[in-house]
């Protein structure tokens, strides 16, 4: 988010000739500060609750302005979510790990299934992109093994359940996606070569098979 913010604004600076005070740094700077919307457990991170939407803001526009129009869309949007009988924070954060494991807009559900079945299972999730935030491996540059046995909280090939909190700012698809899994049975899904869609499966033995089929470890 901060990072878009130093985006916008230089492009605000190139090509509408103003400069405006909000700057990234001072957006990360507020953004450490600022407490979690009622209803969370309590702490310093709120990733998360920044919701991604388009926001207008003009040269004086402060960070803490700006994050405040973004809690308050998460809160509108937030408030239309049936959680049923999960906790908000654990939807919130399977929320994240779908807005960063899916391209395919069906396959949200699908997903959000297979992360609460292993939960359930006590399996370890096993998902790249909790372990990349943890220790900020950007892109698709592979994952070491040195980095695949770090102890991060957010390694959650060697840890089992959530990690300690959200790994971005998921939109409202992912946040329903998460609440309302579908009613599958599946535990497994290895991304396809067109680098869009995934197979899903609920057998080690048919995940492993795919995987190698694709290209990949097993």
């Amino acid at each position: 988010m901060a990072d878009r913010v130093s985006e916008v604004r230089q492009l605000a600076i190139r090509n509408r000739h103003v400069t405006p005070i909000l700057t990234g740094g001072r957006y990360a700077a507020a953004a450490a500060t600022t407490t979690r919307p009622p209803g969370f457990p309590r702490g310093r991170s709120i990733e998360g609750f920044l919701f991604p939407a388009g926001y207008v803001f003009g040269p004086s526009t402060t960070a803490n302005q700006l994050i405040r129009l973004q809690l308050d869309a998460f809160t509108a949007k937030w408030s239309t979510v049936d959680l049923g009988t999960r906790k908000p924070y654990d939807v919130l954060t399977v929320a994240s790990m779908i807005e960063r494991e899916t391209v395919a807009p069906e396959e949200r559900k699908l997903v959000s299934a297979v992360i609460w079945n292993r939960l359930a299972k006590r399996m370890p999730l096993a998902i790249d992109a909790t372990l990349r935030y943890g220790l900020g491996i950007q892109g698709t540059r592979p994952i070491t093994a040195a980095e695949q046995k770090n102890q991060t909280p957010y390694n959650t090939g060697i840890r089992p359940g959530l990690p300690p909190t959200p790994i971005g700012n998921p939109g409202l698809p992912s946040l329903q996606a998460a609440a309302h899994p579908a009613a599958v049975d599946y535990l497994y899904y290895v991304r396809k070569p067109d680098g869009v869609h995934h197979f899903f499966t609920a057998s080690e033995a048919e995940f492993c098979q795919k995987a190698k089929e694709y290209g990949y470890h097993c």
